[in-house]
């Protein structure tokens, strides 16, 4: 194979690599790709869910089949792709190609889509759809996990806080075992049948402890119905206890993903890509959140320009004149010239979706730079250098930079 084909086929590598791996929200290919994904894997569960039903089987059983061949197809190829793409990923950099495709098979979210396509390779030998398999076929809805932001950041909480969890359930389980040897010694007289044993009064514990209350089994005696009191106070502390961890570490991993993003944007800015990262910082505490509905206009042409705004999400468009229009995406930012003077605005621009910005007010930043002096002279000093006369003479708040592609190097 000659260098030119060699060059195709790594530049078809780095592209599928970029397309599977989530690449950027305004990439039309992973957009049609992911939806597709997702919507296999609903249809295959959908369909793996009606065909229990004998009716439903009967009559679409056909269509149940047809649903079935195009998804195990579909994720057969993309399962072959991730394996053929997986020496680019970042996490394997460090390994051979082949080493890193071993490491990707056994990561979870490989072992996963392996699991969603092995039952029905495994019919094709004439093995019975034991229910095993079946519960494996509906694995296929965890595959959701990996085109989900919020299930991914939900799996990353869980994972930072995966040794709290495992003490709260330790905890747990030791209160099972004192409720339930408590409970024998209280009630094993009057009730030998229910609490004659530790393991028997086990089952009492731990339906007490997680407050579903089946009732199949209460106690009798006083000091049964005493130890039953306690056993339900400590069961609400219990169940408290691990949400309590997941909703906080949900939470900081949100937080810290819209940290991480509002700085990247930030340093994006020309006028800011010098300053380091307690500047940015300082900077980033002066944003304030706008979140606009669909065709409302944010800046009007001829107004007076005194802030400048980042698109967090969402989709705006940016009209200079009626045959000169931009659309700016996640990332993007417009009217920073608004910040170093003022001036008039050179361009309308409206939300073409709902659209959530992050506002920067001339007026906040000049009050950061007189509090601050040493950012004040930093900034002033990119200004000179990047600029010059040219802040003193342009008419509009606007820069060639501001309509870039996010990411580019500027």
């Amino acid at each position: 194979m000659g260098r030119r084909s060699l060059a195709r086929v790594e530049r078809a590598r780095r592209r599928c690599h970029f397309v599977l791996d989530g690449g950027a929200s305004s990439d039309q290919l992973t957009r049609i790709v992911n939806y597709t994904l997702v919507a296999l894997a609903l249809a295959s569960v959908a369909a793996v869910v009606l065909e229990s039903e004998p009716d439903y089987a009967a009559r679409f059983g056909f269509w149940f089949l047809g649903i079935e061949f195009v998804a195990v197809s579909v994720f057969t190829v993309e399962y072959a792709l991730r394996l053929w793409t997986a020496p680019l990923d970042t996490r394997y950099a460090d390994l051979s190609p082949t080493r890193a495709r071993l490491a990707y098979a056994r990561s979870p979210l490989a072992l996963l889509d392996l699991m969603s396509i092995l039952p029905s390779y495994l019919a094709l030998f004439g093995l019975p759809d034991l229910g095993v398999l079946l519960m494996l076929r509906l694995a296929r809805f965890f595959k959701l996990a990996r085109y989900s932001p919020g299930m991914r950041s939900l799996g990353a909480a869980l994972e930072a806080e995966r040794r709290a969890l495992f003490a709260s359930a330790v905890i747990l389980l030791g209160l099972v075992l004192v409720a339930a040897s408590a409970m024998h010694v209280a009630e094993q007289a009057a009730q030998p049948d229910k609490f004659g044993s530790i393991p028997s009064s086990m089952w009492w514990a731990i339906v007490t402890l997680t407050t579903v209350g089946y009732g199949d089994v209460v106690p009798m005696t006083l000091a049964g119905k005493i130890i039953a009191g306690f056993t339900m106070i400590g069961g609400l502390m219990m169940l408290a206890l691990p949400v309590g961890i997941v909703a906080t570490a949900f939470a900081e991993e949100i937080h810290r993903q819209e940290f991480v993003v509002t700085w990247g944007m930030i340093a994006r800015v020309p006028l800011f890509a010098a300053l380091d990262a307690a500047e940015i910082a300082e900077i980033m505490h002066y944003l304030r959140a706008q979140t606009v509905p669909t065709g409302t206009v944010i800046v009007r042409r001829g107004e007076q320009a005194d802030s400048m705004y980042f698109v967090a999400a969402g989709e705006v468009e940016v009209e200079v004149d009626p045959l000169n229009r931009v659309r700016l995406v996640e990332g993007h930012f417009f009217g920073e010239f608004a910040l170093l003077r003022k001036t008039r605005r050179m361009a309308t621009v409206r939300a073409m979706q709902q659209t959530k910005l992050l506002v920067l007010d001339a007026m906040d930043l000049q009050t950061l730079m007189d509090r601050n002096p040493d950012l004040g002279r930093h900034i002033e000093e990119i200004v000179r250098a990047r600029m010059g006369d040219d802040v003193a003479r342009t008419a509009g708040d606007m820069i060639p930079e501001e309509f870039e592609e996010p990411g580019r190097a500027l």
